[in-house]
């Protein structure tokens, strides 16, 4: 029988691991609860095989209070028990907070080893397992757990970074599995109409319509899409949403945040590094690029990439080709990209931090995702879409907020957009014991903005000004053809904010007042 080490010398595995995880995504749109779960425990059977392990396991936590969802494959039966499902579970539930994989032996020590890990082992009679949560959001939303019987299994470290990357692909894809069929459950009356790609995409206002419309017409294409928004305004779910929607959605959605990595390590996430091409790669890594082949790219942040790595991006973009660290051999790559950022890219094309000839080649179809004080009317059904998520996972049925509480919601300014909202909302569910939601200490905290500089050389005093003068020009005429927000490029609630945020106020002088009373 083939030991790891054996397989991690030998390119196959990949090839398998990755060819099992591809055909299993592609098979999971169309597919009924039975042959879903079919699907998972052919790709359990490859991958198992390809590594030479005796029995593999995915555990899917749905995100309702529903139990979580198990299939496993084992090389003979009866080697995992109904005991060691048990016991996996238990060990898993400890994991669930964390998206850090683990490697169990009953020959390691006992340091730093999660409570239970030794009781799964034996009741499963195995020698070794490695644990690898996976999921497309902060907390996992299901975990891969393989298990070798025999003595000395050398789990290594590349082969549990991969499996936690294909595990990331493969949950994304379960979760949007998940959420079709929730939808399909509720029968004809509950689906939405129009260009409604997710229904995690709350809301009904102009603004975010207008999102939506642009969202609906490039979809189904391959052409490249830059969301342009505030941090927390969902450019998370409008990627999934175009994936999800267009002609590549049989293959993975692959995402890569460009701004949480050290600038040393991007270039690997992105493209790969081959063995020993740095201090550290014990083992060829497949980047971002190679496994998203045939699918979608999602760079997140991708005003944060370094100019160093602006240029490789491009060739990518260009060319289609690239290189892993340390190797000098070109691997072609057929992606569609979908881009986001909160920063202003122009801006970064001026000050010399961002690559112009970038810049137009990801700026194809640009969509701007409204921050939430531009669509405050939506306010009221976020809250109470955030209400019967999050109470599902807490002993708490509210089914009442009061007027007051929802007015000081939709009057708040939410620097946070939905993300500081979904806090906010929680902290209430939390604070809240009977059926109506009560806001924690009078509602969220508001943000003081900072003090407007009077120096007239500083771009804020610029702004101001050029603001000031237009606004005048217009008669102080925010909305309309040829008037304010039309001149200066801006929607009219993005301009009223930003008069706010620079102290903006019209003062009239006594003669353009209007009386308040006219004489008799």
């Amino acid at each position: 029988m083939m030991t790891i080490t054996e397989a991690t010398r030998c390119t196959d595995w990949r090839r398998v691991l990755n060819q099992a995880v591809r055909q299993c995504v592609s098979n999971l749109d169309g597919l009924d609860g039975f042959d879903t779960a079919a699907t998972v425990r052919t790709m359990l059977a490859e991958i198992g095989k390809a590594l030479a392990v005796d029995s593999a396991a995915l555990i899917e936590f749905p995100e309702h209070a529903r139990p979580a969802t198990g299939h496993d494959w084992h090389r003979s039966p009866g080697l995992v028990s109904a005991g060691g499902v048990s016991s996996l579970l238990s060990v898993i539930d400890q994991l669930k907070v964390e998206r850090t994989p683990i490697v169990i032996s009953e020959e390691g020590s006992d340091q730093g080893l999660v409570p239970g890990a030794r009781t799964f082992l034996r009741r499963a009679s195995l020698q070794s397992a490695a644990i690898v949560p996976a999921g497309v959001s902060l907390r996992p939303t299901c975990v891969w757990a393989f298990g070798a019987r025999r003595i000395g299994y050398d789990w290594a470290e590349g082969l549990v970074d991969h499996l936690q990357i294909l595990g990331d692909i493969l949950a994304g894809a379960l979760q949007r599995r998940s959420r079709s069929a929730a939808i399909e459950s509720h029968g004809p009356a509950h689906r939405t109409t129009g260009p409604r790609p997710s229904d995690d995409i709350v809301g009904d206002s102009p603004a975010l319509k207008a999102a939506l419309q642009k969202l609906d017409e490039v979809a189904n294409t391959e052409s490249t899409v830059l969301l342009l928004g505030e941090t927390g305004t969902g450019k998370e779910l409008f990627a999934r949403a175009l994936h999800a929607r267009g002609p590549r959605r049989a293959s993975p959605l692959v995402s890569v945040n460009c701004g949480a990595l050290p600038p040393t390590l991007i270039e690997s996430e992105l493209f790969g590094h081959q063995r020993g091409a740095f201090t550290g790669a014990v083992a060829l890594r497949q980047g971002r690029f190679e496994l998203a082949h045939r699918g979608t790219l999602f760079l997140d942040e991708i005003g944060d990439l370094p100019l160093d790595l602006q240029a490789k991006l491009l060739r990518v973009l260009q060319e289609g080709i690239f290189e892993r660290v340390g190797s000098s051999h070109s691997h072609s790559v057929d992606v569609r990209i979908i881009a986001a950022t909160h920063h202003d890219l122009m801006q970064g094309v001026a000050a010399g931090t961002f690559r112009a000839d970038l810049y137009y080649r990801l700026n194809v179809f640009p969509i701007r995702l409204p921050p939430l004080r531009e669509r405050r009317e939506d306010i009221p059904a976020l809250v109470w879409s955030i209400i019967r998520r999050r109470q599902q996972t807490m002993p708490r049925r509210v089914t009442r907020v009061p007027d007051d509480a929802m007015a000081v919601l939709q009057n708040h300014s939410w620097p946070g957009n939905v993300r500081e909202l979904e806090n906010v909302v929680e902290r209430a569910l939390i604070h809240s014991t009977g059926d109506t939601l009560v806001l924690l200490d009078g509602g969220p905290e508001a943000v003081e903005a900072p003090p407007v500089p009077t120096d007239g050389s500083t771009l804020v005093s610029v702004e101001r000004s050029h603001i000031q003068e237009v606004l005048q020009a217009c008669g102080w005429r925010i909305n309309g053809l040829g008037n304010a927000a039309e001149r200066l490029g801006l929607h009219p609630n993005t301009l009223r904010f930003r008069m706010k945020k620079l102290g903006i106020i019209r003062h009239e002088s006594i003669r353009q007042r209007r009386p308040a009373y006219r004489a008799s």
